[in-house]
């Protein structure tokens, strides 16, 4: 199966800045903890403009995070796995379970409590963590295995999306969600106009991106919306989405999403930080992400395929996705992120991120090693037949 080169430029981006991701979030817990407590925790609440600085990386750069999902989702739309109905049914399967069974397991041990907002937290997969690990196995990967775990983790940012807005969204201003749902419309109208200078849309995103910070709905929506309104049509790499996209690959990767990991894992761990394990909330987030994820994804890819509704690649084993399912337990960016929006109480936010960190560390443990053993057997199998 041959990798397309915004497909492999996406990968190698992700890939590298999933190993910066480990490097930059060790780094914070270690100034968190250090002599430099104080002051490396109050430069990121340091007021910028009536906000923090971390409100700002949450609600503005985080923005161009989503831009880029967006872009990618379009991508995979028009010419990549989920161009094809056949191809994109897997994914889809296995982003469904992996979004309905941890987000279940944590309603078990905490719906009826004050923490029951906490569903979406196990819901999320971090593409860059995910990625990075799965690299790190090399060449013995499958090239489906790939494609799968990207177009799942895709789908699942698609689906945090979603939640974020039905669901983390407390008050609306209409007047403001009108405004910026309008320069969403006059975006898409462009669009069909077939104008593709890409300043139009930025403007127009930047004045988009103003008003859905003030109307009550998070400001992150507004780069998915932004990126189905550029174009991307059948112009491959001429179009402004493939355009945008790829200029766009290694400021996230290097920059944004590292700055995000040290903004908000500048975590403080007390003398009793081992008690916070013993909430539901924590329980709930580890027991989603460590075992709710690679049953979900296995389970709804299993219950797909036997109903006929997708095919399994030829190439991949059901062990396969087992081990990919772990990946998607690594929970991190788009954990952290819906932390954030579900929880007012600075404990619970603090114990809720180090479950995902406890979480996301065993959920890669356990992918890597798991596809590491079963792979090496199935490559030993296939050389001798």
């Amino acid at each position: 199966m041959k990798l397309s080169r915004l497909f492999k430029d996406f990968f190698d981006s992700e890939k590298a800045g999933g190993l910066i991701l480990v490097f930059v979030t060790a780094l914070s817990l270690v100034l968190a903890n250090s002599a430099w407590q104080a002051d490396y925790i109050s430069f990121w609440h340091f007021d910028l403009g009536g906000q923090s600085i971390v409100h700002w990386i949450n609600d503005g750069l985080m923005t161009i995070f989503f831009l880029l999902i967006g872009l990618e989702l379009e991508r995979e739309i028009y010419r990549g796995e989920l161009s094809d109905i056949k191809n994109a049914s897997l994914p889809i399967f296995g982003a469904i379970g992996g979004m309905l069974v941890p987000a279940g397991l944590f309603l078990l041990l905490n719906f009826g409590t004050g923490t029951q907002a906490g569903a979406g937290i196990p819901m999320a997969t971090d593409i860059a963590f995910a990625i990075g690990i799965l690299s790190l196995l090399g060449n013995r990967v499958p090239t489906s295995l790939k494609i799968f775990l990207t177009a799942l983790a895709v789908m699942d940012d698609l689906g945090a999306i979603i939640v974020i807005a039905i669901f983390y969204t407390t008050s609306i201003v209409f007047v403001n969600l009108f405004i910026a749902l309008g320069v969403f419309g006059f975006l898409l109208v462009l669009n069909r106009l077939k104008i593709h200078n890409l300043i139009p849309y930025i403007i127009g995103g930047f004045i988009m991106w103003y008003f859905m910070l003030h109307s009550g709905v998070h400001a992150t929506i507004t780069g998915v919306l932004l990126a189905f309104a550029i174009p991307f049509g059948h112009r491959g790499e001429k179009s402004p989405s493939y355009i945008l996209q790829h200029f766009l690959h290694k400021p996230v990767a290097f920059f944004i999403l590292p700055v995000f990991a040290l903004a908000n894992t500048c975590i403080a761990f007390g003398d009793s930080w081992q008690s916070g394990f013993g909430q539901t909330s924590s329980l709930g987030i580890i027991t989603g992400l460590v075992v709710g994820k690679p049953l979900g994804i296995w389970l709804f890819s299993f219950i797909g395929v036997g109903l006929g509704l997708c095919a399994l690649p030829s190439d991949l084993k059901w062990k396969n996705i087992i081990g990919a399912g772990f990946l998607g337990g690594i929970g991190f960016t788009m954990s952290i992120f819906i932390t954030l929006l579900a929880f007012d109480n600075a404990d619970i936010v603090n114990n809720s991120k180090i479950a995902i960190l406890i979480a996301s560390l065993l959920a890669g443990t356990f992918g890597f090693s798991f596809l590491k053993l079963t792979l090496k057997i199935q490559v030993e199998n296939d050389q001798s037949t």
